[in-house]
């Protein structure tokens, strides 16, 4: 009985939501989140070091999830130089993160060391690296590396 009356409550939530929104958006915001990730290192391409040496992190780095050429999202590098996006796959499709998207450092590279540039910024293409379930959610893992610094900032 009790299994009844949840799926009621489901069905009378989702048919409004259904209404305004496609059937693929609808179910892929039920079943699924997108999470983009990376680290970004202090070197001149954002990179971990080749040379076997302890290559250190970019801590406090701003980060935009860029498609487009506009500014969706937004985040900061955490000490470890880790950052995140959380994303809703009503909004934003897998293949368009994808294909059209890119997670841009824009803190100067100066900030970190002053020896490396101050104008510039390091640029990722995102790819598809699995997806991994959290209780019932299903989080589609989009991993940012291979960074390359552009100095041709607008």
């Amino acid at each position: 009985m009790a299994f009844k009356l949840i799926l009621l409550l489901c069905v009378l939530i989702a048919v409004p939501v259904a209404q305004a929104q496609p059937l693929g958006g609808l179910l892929g915001n039920l079943l699924g989140l997108l999470r983009i990730q990376g680290i970004v290192y202090c070197t001149p391409n954002g990179n971990i070091g080749i040379n076997g040496t302890s290559t250190p992190v970019f801590a406090n780095a701003g980060v935009q999830l860029q498609c487009g050429g506009n500014v969706v999202s937004t985040t900061t590098t955490n000490g470890a130089g880790v950052f995140s996006f959380l994303l809703d796959p009503l909004n934003m499709a897998l293949n368009t993160l994808t294909n059209k998207c890119t997670a841009v450092v824009n803190t100067p590279l100066a900030s970190c060391n002053a020896s490396l540039p101050s104008v510039g910024e390091l640029v990722s293409n995102l790819q598809f690296v699995g997806s991994t379930f959290s209780g019932l959610l299903k989080i589609f893992n989009i991993g940012a590396s291979d960074f390359q610094f552009n100095a041709n900032v607008k």
